[in-house]
């Protein structure tokens, strides 16, 4: 079931009408049942995938806390809780590697015994990838980590803990909450508080015009272009390049504001998954910006365990490719996505390295740091570095991403001229209906990026002025929005994660 569905749209009001009529200690069972449906919507089967990476998971948080019990209070323990916590991450990542990566390893065999000459082995099961199983596996894993650091209590309800596990608003494609954060905002009904409602809507409307206005939009011209890219080159391939970058935020960033709207909605409180990431000035930063459920995942419990920062420069820097290259297989099983990852690690140890001698640099040529044109052409360099990389993200192949790379540069101003750029699946006015859209989420961003709080400052206005706005904006999501022939929602491009 989309967001961007009228399933969803009939679904989510129902849920949220049954789960405030009902007395507060059933709505935790209510939302358990709700979010298997959701996701059953999808392949009934996978449901029990589900089940059985929440069962793993929350019997090891038992034998964990049960094990470091009995030795607090003197006993012998014969199995370790580290291995415990071995036997989840085993069983949980083996899951994750038959479904998403063992196609791809049997491939890459048959590819290098090829090469040798050698008969190709059996192919691979060719099974659906289960919708949204990064993401929950990854969630159910940093639970029985929490309890391994004694960072939060063991959770003895195996209910809450399912309910944790697959609350819908996120579980597909995050953010990847923490147990310390949400598993916790089960302990106590929530009662409807009109401001929570009105600010979930709002920002759920806002998600949706990133979505269904933008970014389906852009997709028209980026599927056109990276599908058929031998037959482009130079300013359309640009256009291209720069339009996924719309087309990727305006999809994930949209998602995760519907995501954390509709929880807020019901009273949940979930984590920021991105702070208008296109406007950070350093790779690193972007990092700190984009999908951030994701990278501060992996920092907590990849980059930290490996060491991190504190054994050496030489170290970090392994750490940070290692970090990279797996956030890279995170995304896809496939080369491109790898070179992605690996583009994004080389991106910050090479800017590392050279940090001392951009310094001494603007030094000597008396550059201004902290003024506004030097920020601005940091964001500029970043954005084309985050740019180019996505080329290998959207490319069907990495040959596909080599060829565009090597014809970006091969220019014809005749196209400017031609009527070409109306051949790429849009025509004039829906041109200017995304330059307006994007120019309006470009507003917001830099509102947002100086600290003023729209959402905030809008309720401090006269009623009247609310409604008009808001009214606006759904209208601008039904008139504008992209939904294909007889209302074919898109999907979320991290939906395949």
């Amino acid at each position: 079931m989309l967001f961007n569905s009228i399933e969803f749209l009939l679904f989510f009001p129902a849920v949220v009408l049954m789960y405030y009529l009902i007395p507060g200690k059933l709505r935790m069972y209510w939302l358990l049942v709700t979010s298997y449906v959701f996701y059953m919507c999808w392949n009934p089967s996978y449901a029990l995938l589900l089940l059985f990476s929440t069962a793993v998971t929350f019997c090891s948080g038992l034998l964990i806390g049960r094990t470091m019990n009995r030795r607090e209070a003197g006993e012998r323990v014969i199995i370790n809780e580290k291995i415990w916590i071995a036997l989840s991450f085993g069983i949980n990542l083996s899951i994750l590697f038959f479904f998403k990566y063992f196609d791809f390893m049997v491939d890459n065999i048959n590819a290098l015994r090829g090469s040798m000459g050698l008969e190709q082995i059996s192919p691979g099961f060719d099974v659906l990838l289960p919708v949204g199983i990064s993401f929950y596996i990854f969630q159910a894993l940093s639970y029985t980590m929490d309890v391994y650091r004694r960072q939060v209590r063991v959770e003895k309800n195996f209910f809450k803990y399912a309910t944790f596990v697959s609350f819908f608003p996120q579980l597909v494609a995050g953010p990847i909450e923490r147990s310390s954060h949400l598993l916790t905002q089960f302990d106590k009904p929530q009662p409807f508080r009109f401001s929570a409602v009105r600010d979930g809507l709002m920002l759920m409307i806002w998600g949706f015009f990133q979505k269904i206005v933008i970014a389906d939009r852009a997709a028209i011209v980026v599927n056109q272009i990276f599908n058929y890219s031998s037959y482009y080159s130079g300013f359309e391939l640009l256009i291209g390049m720069v339009l996924f970058a719309v087309q990727v935020y305006g999809d994930f960033a949209g998602y995760s504001s519907i995501a954390i709207g509709a929880a807020q909605v019901m009273g949940f409180d979930l984590m920021e998954n991105f702070r208008r990431p296109y406007f950070a000035t350093s790779v690193a930063d972007f990092w700190r910006r984009w999908h951030i459920s994701l990278s501060t995942w992996f920092r907590d419990y990849l980059y930290i365990p490996l060491g991190g920062s504190r054994k050496g420069r030489a170290r970090r820097y392994i750490n940070v490719m290692i970090v990279f290259l797996c956030s890279g297989l995170w995304h896809g099983a496939a080369w491109n996505y790898v070179i992605w990852g690996a583009l994004n690690g080389l991106y910050q140890v090479i800017g590392s390295l050279l940090k001392p001698l951009r310094e001494k640099l603007m030094r000597k040529v008396g550059m201004r740091t902290e003024t506004f044109s030097h920020r601005l052409l940091q964001m500029l360099l970043t954005f084309v570095l985050i740019d180019l990389s996505w080329v290998f993200f959207r490319a069907n192949t990495v040959n596909d991403a080599f060829g565009i790379l090597s014809r970006l540069f091969v220019w014809n101003p005749e196209v400017l001229l031609d009527g070409r750029l109306l051949r790429l699946g849009f025509d004039a006015a829906q041109w200017a209906t995304l330059g307006v859209s994007l120019a309006v989420l470009l507003g917001v961003s830099v509102l947002q990026e100086c600290g003023v709080h729209l959402r905030e400052t809008l309720n401090r206005q006269e009623a009247w002025f609310r409604w008009m706005v808001v009214i606006a904006s759904v209208l601008a999501v039904l008139v504008l929005g992209i939904y294909g022939p007889s209302f074919d929602a898109s999907a979320f491009i991290y939906f395949q994660f």
